[in-house]
């Protein structure tokens, strides 16, 4: 009595166990698919979300940024930066002085001879990263530069990395610039010293630096 019984429980069991293996496997291949269709969904919903970025925002944000810097820094410095597309700040000591450009490391040379000294590489991120970069624009990146060399430049020399010229930077290209820089700045010094200064509105006994009574 007892064996068929048994027998009768293991075929009970084998069939159970086919039909729930049949049920398993098909519920197995539903979470397959469901995952797929999910993830081709997140894969579209990317490709859209790139035809709606919008290619204007860097341009924007650099307006920002250059009106930002422009209210910082005094006039020849904006001027610098806008038509040589970098900005020179002296240092705390007459033998140094230092050249910024953006995304760039910062240039320490020597200005009375014109001898480069060392590349001091720092970042300044953005963490915000609204489109997923964590890159600043350019007059934001130089902005930044400028502020920690002004406020602290001993901090910025000592926690920056430092290279020999050369590392990053191109030094024929350093070279070029710094002559760039010295034209500039000879250009500007040509224009104050024309004759539309104000000599001819002085009177006889005026000399340079004097102030007229009104």
């Amino acid at each position: 009595m007892l064996l068929p019984l048994g027998a009768t429980a293991i075929v009970a069991t084998v069939l159970l166990w086919e039909l729930c293996r049949t049920r398993l496997l098909g519920a197995l291949a539903w979470v397959h698919a469901e995952m797929r269709r999910r993830l081709e969904l997140r894969r579209r919903a990317g490709g859209e979300w790139q035809v709606r970025y919008d290619p204007g925002r860097e341009r924007r944000a650099e307006r920002r940024a250059r009106a930002l810097l422009r209210s910082c820094v005094n006039e020849e410095e904006w001027a610098m930066y806008r038509d040589l597309g970098l900005l020179r700040v002296w240092g705390s000591s007459s033998s140094c002085a230092y050249v910024i450009y953006p995304h760039r490391p910062i240039l320490a040379y020597v200005p009375q001879t014109g001898a480069l000294l060392n590349e001091y590489c720092v970042a300044f991120p953005d963490h915000s990263r609204p489109y997923g970069s964590a890159r600043l624009p350019d007059a934001d990146d130089v902005l930044a530069k400028w502020m920690a060399l002004t406020a602290d430049e001993g901090r910025l020399v000592a926690e920056a990395n430092m290279h020999l010229p050369g590392r990053q930077l191109d030094v024929e290209q350093v070279r070029d610039d710094l002559a760039r820089l010295a034209r500039w700045e000879g250009e500007r010094l040509g224009r104050r010293a024309t004759p539309s200064s104000g000599w001819r509105s002085r009177g006889v006994g005026d000399r340079p630096g004097s102030v007229r009574a009104a």
